[in-house]
């Protein structure tokens, strides 16, 4: 099937938005978890309470993420032990959609009121693959501003892109980071590598509405059923992440994301350093209200930005009408009439697409 003629995010029926979803995870190189989540239409037949709600869902379930959602819950009843029948189905060996479908309508009916919750919240889905384009729009602003940078994240969720600095990164053969670090964020590289540059980070850190606490373990393995069974290299990054956590956990704070940048913004600067706001697949989740809140801030706050005292915006987001996850970043002063599109890339940073665009002279 080919593309959807409308906006993805505008897709309202629920069948429709199942189909879409399970289509691109499957285009996202996660065709057993897009099985998984085409059985969901099986599963509305069903007399349960998670069949109700996906039929009765409020809102665009698309936007929501809500076969995203359930997804999560069904791999975690394979984490724990409880559903090994998922095995076979994860590993590909079960490859038909009509025993998948059997498969999952059987737990379903079976562990209804455990999976129901998992409906009730977005994804957690932390995934440091993404701060391989984060580092690559650090690179590329530090020709611009310099290369001390002050970090701030909204939509922490465990925090795993809020130790970026701790992360080694080859990004079409720029390497920056730690050489010795467990973790190694090294996607394929398409396009001119991104500037080759120093990054210093002076300080960084997140806020989420409900932060994950990776030091525990059911909270843990949470975040880890939210990642794609069969993409191993994902389960490896977030292992590794849970690894560096235990060793220093990162600085996150239970907050809304407009307190936070309100809070952020009003914090006395270190000259030399640029305060940066960063985020990723999360803004659409934040009430509209929100994220007007935020847009004004920045505003305000790039007017006041200087030289000396810079300010930079830099989002890995989806665009709701092609699906593509685009970094831009916009900064002050001298940047802040638009956003720079940088790169585009896979959901989880297996690839990322660099495009040609040279800094502006400092």
């Amino acid at each position: 099937m080919g593309p959807n003629p409308k906006p993805v995010m505008e897709i309202a029926d629920v069948g429709e938005a199942i189909q879409w979803q399970a289509e691109h995870a499957a285009r996202a190189m996660a065709p057993c978890t897009g099985r998984v989540v085409m059985a969901l239409k099986a599963v509305l037949e069903t007399d349960t309470e998670v069949a109700r709600r996906i039929r009765n869902w409020p809102g665009l379930s698309l936007e929501a993420a809500m076969p995203l959602r359930i997804a999560g819950g069904f791999h975690h009843l394979y984490l724990t032990g409880d559903a090994p029948e998922l095995g076979p189905v994860y590993s590909g060996a079960i490859a038909d959609q009509a025993q998948v479908d059997r498969i999952v309508t059987r737990l379903v009916e079976r562990f209804d009121a455990r999976l129901a919750p998992w409906l009730d919240g977005p994804p957690q889905t932390n995934e440091a693959g993404r701060s391989a384009s984060f580092m690559g729009g650090l690179l590329w602003l530090s020709q611009v501003l310099g290369p001390r940078f002050e970090m701030n994240e909204i939509g922490a969720s465990a925090g795993v892109n809020t130790m970026i600095e701790r992360y080694f990164y080859d990004l079409g053969g720029t390497r920056v980071g730690p050489e010795d670090s467990p973790m190694r964020i090294v996607p394929e590289w398409r396009g001119d590598p991104p500037p080759v540059g120093k990054v210093e980070i002076t300080a960084i850190r997140g806020s989420d509405i409900a932060p994950v606490d990776l030091a525990d373990s059911e909270a843990a393995l949470r975040l880890k059923a939210y990642v794609w069974a069969e993409v191993s290299e994902r389960i490896a990054r977030i292992d590794a992440a849970i690894a560096l956590a235990g060793e220093k956990r990162p600085d996150l704070v239970a907050q809304d994301a407009g307190d936070f940048v309100r809070e952020m913004l009003a914090r006395p600067q270190q000259a030399g350093v640029t305060r940066v706001l960063y985020h990723s697949v999360m803004w659409q989740y934040l009430p509209r209200e929100t994220r007007d809140l935020i847009r004004d801030a920045m505003a305000k706050a790039g007017e006041r930005a200087t030289a000396d005292k810079p300010l930079a915006w830099v989002r890995l987001e989806t665009n709701r009408k092609t699906f593509a996850h685009e970094l831009s970043v916009k900064y002050w002063p001298g940047g802040g009439e638009k956003w720079a599109l940088l790169s585009q890339a896979h959901p989880h940073g297996a690839w990322v697409e660099w495009f040609d665009i040279e800094p502006p002279p400092p």
